[in-house]
């Protein structure tokens, strides 16, 4: 698997590099933005780890020129840790967002997984009855009417209707959207989908998300009864 990494910080760079050749990957640097989005195009690679704050031209940018022309994994490496980046670099299009000061054992596991699962790249809508997500927009509309949530909220539902007909445990949920392994005595789950349902389902006669008794949430799941 050949990978770019777009990195400016030499020490950085290098770590990554050396890194991910021990690891068996194919590895190439670039350590401008220029030059990254002309290694980008010209050659062929599996996937991109990609820094935001980058001389000559920036991560946001790479990524914009990037996706007009092909659907390549990205992965954006950043110092920048606000919610509003991470959801920018999202919305742009990249696989996932990782925050420095990072982990590489945690970085190469998700370059694992995301290529893992190929290329091939899901819908940006996602529809349940009158339901509808959209991922780029970050919108939620239901029976026309948009639904303001908070960015959990969002990630909760995004898991719901992605999976929809599927039962959710409390331990896949919490891992998804908290990444976190679900503690037992914590309900932090419950309480978030209680507050999901009232924004969702409690204005609507037709509710969507539906409790399976010992087992965990779903959504759309006709076969269940509300809980």
């Amino acid at each position: 698997m050949a990978i770019l990494i777009v990195e400016d910080d030499q020490k950085t760079g290098d770590y990554l590099r050396k890194g991910l050749r021990e690891n068996g990957y194919s590895v190439d640097l670039a350590r401008t933005g220029l030059d990254g989005l002309h290694m980008a195009m010209e050659s062929q690679y599996d996937l991109i780890v990609l820094d935001v704050m980058l001389p000559g031209l920036d991560g946001w940018e790479i990524i914009r020129r990037i996706r007009l022309e092909q659907d390549l994994p990205i992965i954006f490496l950043s110092a920048r840790d606000d919610v509003s980046s991470r959801i920018q670099g999202l919305r742009l299009g990249a696989d996932d967002y990782l925050v420095k000061p990072f982990s590489f054992v945690e970085l190469e596991l998700r370059i694992r997984t995301i290529l893992r699962r190929g290329t091939i790249r899901e819908t940006d809508v996602f529809e349940a009855a009158d339901l509808r997500l959209d991922v780029m927009r970050r919108k939620v509309m239901r029976a026309g009417v948009e639904i303001p949530l908070t960015n959990k909220e969002f990630m909760l539902l995004h898991l719901l209707i992605r999976r929809q007909g599927e039962v959710l445990s409390r331990t896949q949920i919490a891992s998804e959207v908290w990444d976190m392994n679900f503690d037992s005595d914590t309900n932090v789950v419950d309480v978030a989908v209680k507050r999901l349902r009232a924004k969702i389902d409690a204005p609507f006669d037709r509710k969507l998300i539906y409790t399976v008794r010992s087992v965990g949430y779903g959504l759309n799941c006709d076969s269940y009864d509300n809980q």
